[in-house]
Order: structure tokens, then sequence, then C-alpha cells
């Protein structure tokens, strides 16, 4: 067999624990017979990334900018019980945070529809794709204990200028903690939710709570409604879609009652609650994919789900696990699809979608990990481990 050239690279960026093993199993068994992989490789394990003091996070975020295309393996977030298990110099911020960050990204979750696996939410027909932002809020916020009674306050200052609000008059000890979030990254977040509506041709939905924080989530509200306005109105309505605001809990009642097929786009921390809410309804954590975009062009691809924490330890002590490797696949038929888009390349597009198609009908005929099987209907005669799961798609890749 003559092996696809890929004309240009994609940033290939590494991690940690049981998607790491299921990476290297992946590239081995279903990428590397049939194409010849250009890439240029970033090693974002934990021991790496204290090793380089995270630099080498940076670099990852860079080549992906320069590249246009990334493909990225689940990563550990440093905790203290992680920075005892690793012996790290000291507790790193988040990765996926750090390159969100750098590429003015947004997040889309889309989860991986089988027939055979019915959604817990019977009116579900079709993909609810989730649109968190991927900036502030609390996962770039300042935060520490209260030690006893005082004033807590906020604090602007520029120049001679200060303002100053008052948190809270503590009685005694607490806690308290400090979020923002930029003009320019909301705006950036608006435009690649409705540029994802209409490449999709979805409609989109827009949810915040400005009945209760009528300043911050306000802010979010008029910016969406400004860009809808100015840039996009007229494209949405001349391709049959709309854009729609409503309060967060609204959306949560009508999501559980609609069909699916549409866009919901959520500041950071709800984008990250519902997306794993999604997903479970649909079927499995490891059914989502999950793709960066930043408003300037350059995509990244990765798996929604985490690095499989105790799988890895029981693959550590010889186990082979029933870990679904689905979604790591789609994280890599995702980027070479995108990078044969961008490269005028059939032949790497056709590949990307054969394999998605293998990995469905494996699923669908019968073959299929533990969290598949509990859900699927019919049952399948025997559960698979993750590396069985594998060769049962690349004997059927080229049938698919």
């Amino acid at each position: 067999m003559v092996k696809i050239k890929m004309k240009n690279s994609i940033a290939e960026i590494d991690g940690d624990e049981m998607t790491r093993v299921l990476w290297a199993l992946v590239k081995e068994k279903l990428i590397l017979p049939f194409v010849e992989l250009n890439t240029e490789y970033y090693d974002l394990g934990l021991s790496n990334r204290d090793t380089t003091d995270d630099k080498v996070t940076i670099q990852a975020a860079e080549a992906i900018k320069r590249l246009g295309v990334g493909v990225k393996c689940a990563t550990i977030t440093a905790t203290l019980s992680r920075q005892k298990e690793y012996s790290l110099k000291k507790i790193l911020p988040s990765p996926n945070a750090t390159i969100r960050s750098i590429l003015d990204g947004t997040v889309f979750r889309k989860p991986i529809q089988i027939s055979c696996i019915s959604p817990t939410v019977k009116t579900w027909k079709k993909p609810i794709v989730i649109g968190r932002h991927a900036y502030g809020d609390v996962y770039k916020n300042a935060e520490f204990s209260i030690p006893g009674p005082g004033k807590v306050e906020l604090v602007y200052s520029s120049g001679d200028k200060e303002k100053r609000i008052l948190v809270a008059d503590m009685k005694g000890p607490g806690i308290v903690q400090g979020m923002h979030n930029t003009d320019d990254s909301i705006r950036s977040f608006a435009r690649s939710c409705f540029l994802y509506g209409l490449n999709e041709s979805i409609p989109v939905w827009f949810a915040a709570k400005d009945t209760i924080s009528s300043t911050y989530d306000g802010r979010f509200r008029d910016i969406f409604e400004e860009v809808y306005q100015t840039e996009f109105k007229e494209k949405f309505e001349k391709s049959g879609l709309s854009y729609y605001y409503t309060l967060i809990d609204d959306a949560v009642a009508r999501i559980v009652r609609h069909e699916g097929g549409i866009l919901w786009a959520c500041k950071n921390y709800d984008g990250d609650v519902m997306s794993d809410m999604i997903a479970s309804a649909a079927g499995s954590l490891a059914m989502m994919t999950s793709v960066l975009v930043s408003p300037s062009g350059p995509v990244e691809y990765e798996a929604a789900h985490g690095t499989v924490q105790q799988h890895y330890y029981r693959w550590q002590k010889g186990e082979k696990t029933s870990t679904n490797p689905t979604a790591l696949i789609f994280a890599w038929t995702g980027a070479l699809s995108k990078r044969a888009e961008l490269d005028k390349q059939p032949e790497l597009a056709s590949f990307a979608a054969n394999l998605e198609a293998a990995v469905i009908k494996t699923i669908e005929e019968g073959d299929q990990t533990g969290d598949l099987a509990l859900l699927s209907n019919p049952k399948p005669a025997k559960v698979l481990n993750a590396w069985e799961f594998v060769d049962a798609v690349l004997g059927r890749l080229g049938s698919a």
C-alpha cells in the first residue's frame, strides 16, 4: 500500500496517563500504516511540562498558530496531590487554559451519535453542540481565604484614578474570589460561535444570567447582540438560521425538550459543566469531540475527556483496560481532515472520513468497549478491551 503523503505539518501534542498509552496505540495501528505523518511533536506530559517550566506548552500553542492545525492528547491539570505524585517543582497552570488563551479560542464540543445508543433525553434526535468560552471567569481567577472579620473590596486603579466597590463586610472567616473577562475575548467568542453556526448550518443560542449579574453577564449579552446585529444577522437570515438569547436556567429547561441540531454557546464554567452533561446524556464522555477554534483561523482537535487516571493505574499493573479510544481517534481524523482541507488533499480527507466510518461501523456491529456495552441496544456478545477495539476498527477500515 502506498502511504498518503501529507503536504504540510500539524502540531502533535502528547499528553498523560491512559490517553497517552492509547495515543501511541491509535497512531501505530490506525494512522501510520496509511499516512506518512508530518507532525511537529510536543510532549505536554506533566513531567516534561515541569522540566521545561511549562515553556513546552507555550511552544505547542505557538506551533498551532503557525501551522494552522493541532491535535492534542488529554493532559493532567496539576493539583497538590498531583504535585506530590509526580514530584513537581511547582503546580503548573492548566495546559488547555494556556493554549486557549494564546489562541484566543472557543471550544466546541459535539457528541458522536451511534444508532445503537439512544440518548437519555428521548427528544434528542440531532447532536447538541456546546460552544464554551475558553478564557477568563473562574479559570483565571484570584482567590484567597479570609482569616477573620474585615472588609473585602474590588479596586480598579488607572493612573491617579481609583474606583472601589465593597464585596462583603466579613463578620468572620470565609473565602473571596475575583474574576474577570475582556471585551476583546468575548467578541472573539461571539464571532467564533456565529461562524461555527454558519459553517455547520445550525442555529445559535447564547445563555447567561444577566438578571442576577447585570454588569458581568450583561456585558456578554450585549456584545453577542452587537456582533450578531452588525456582522452576522444578514448572513444568518439568508441561510435560514436564527440567533436566540435566554437565561441559562431557561436554556437548560428548553434543552431537555429540544430535538437538538443547535449550537448552545456558554460562558466558561457553564460550558465546562454542560458539555459533560450533554456527553453523558448522549452516551459517553468518550464519545464527544472537542475542537478549539481561533477566530483568526487556527484549529486544535482533542477528545473532550481527561486522562482516564484509574484505568492508567490498572494498566500499570498489567491489565488491558476497556478504555474507549473513539474520541481520541476522532481528534486525529478531525486534524487530518482540516489539514486536507487547507492543503487541498482529497485523498487525506477521504482516509479521515473512512476511519471515522470504520469506528462507527465497529460500534454499531457490536464490537464495543465497556462504557458503550452498558448502553447499547442490542447488547454486545463480548466487551472488548481498548486493544481489541482498535484491532476491530482496523479490520473494518478497508470496508467502511
